[in-house]
């Protein structure tokens, strides 16, 4: 069953009105061309950048806020033994139902801040995509990430800058003009400029090593990385101090 608001606890990192609109759109999150299609035309680009600066395919990985499953099915694929962690129960339940039984990906709801304290050092790589833009403190999520980490291995975040490009392109453009997600998906309050970012996880012990943006264009509708353009979507990649 999913939890109210009422009955969520409320030392948890996730916003009980964010579970509560993913966990609407919890049937839809594998319709390629439904209101997760751009995560799906995406995910090959994050890949991408995960592999370019890691042995994720030989790895012990850990997806945090993993959604229905998109990217850690490619981690796994790529022949990484996945932990994929979400607290919207009904998106984890979809997850697990998609994914096929010979993919090594261990699904549960859970809260990455305390996950992490039980165990610290345990992965490889960790990846958090698309969900620092959607808590109230992400410098205490990164904290997490980073603890879960082993010393030398890598972390990989995705979020929005927070500017007025984003704000015309992520929300109106992407809610509103081409229904690119579902209306109400963000806050442009609470999207993170890079230096922000960067700073958040110097102070976890994480050393920033890349970054490259995530562009649409909606002439070809086709999404390309762009080194030079982190204005709007971008991804960033760091190495835990050793």
């Amino acid at each position: 069953m999913t939890s109210t608001p009422d009955t969520v606890d409320r030392s948890s990192s996730a916003s009980p009105d964010e579970l509560a609109h993913f966990n609407r759109l919890a049937q839809q999150w594998w319709d390629s061309d439904g209101p997760f299609a751009s995560l799906h035309a995406i995910n090959p680009l994050r890949m991408s950048f995960v592999e370019r600066y890691s042995d994720a395919g030989d790895s012990r990985v850990l997806d945090v806020g993993c959604g229905g499953g998109i990217l850690a099915e490619a981690l796994a694929r790529s022949g990484a033994t996945v932990t994929a962690l979400d607290l919207a129960e009904d998106v984890i339940a979809v997850a697990r139902d998609h994914a096929p039984d010979h993919l090594e990906i261990d699904y549960q709801v859970a809260d990455i801040t305390r996950f992490a304290p039980e165990h610290a050092g345990a992965f490889d790589v960790v990846t958090c995509m698309e969900m620092l833009e959607h808590v109230e403190e992400p410098a205490r999520i990164i904290q997490a990430l980073a603890e879960a980490v082993r010393p030398g291995g890598h972390v990989f975040l995705s979020t929005l800058n927070r500017n007025a490009k984003s704000w015309l392109l992520g929300i109106v453009a992407a809610e509103y003009l081409l229904n690119m997600v579902p209306r109400g998906t963000h806050d442009h309050r609470h999207f993170i400029r890079p230096g922000e970012l960067a700073r958040m996880a110097r102070a976890a012990g994480l050393k920033p090593i890349a970054s490259t943006g995530i562009v649409y264009n909606p002439i070809t509708r086709e999404f390309s990385l762009h080194d030079r353009d982190l204005d709007v979507n971008y991804l960033m990649a760091f190495v835990k101090d050793s």
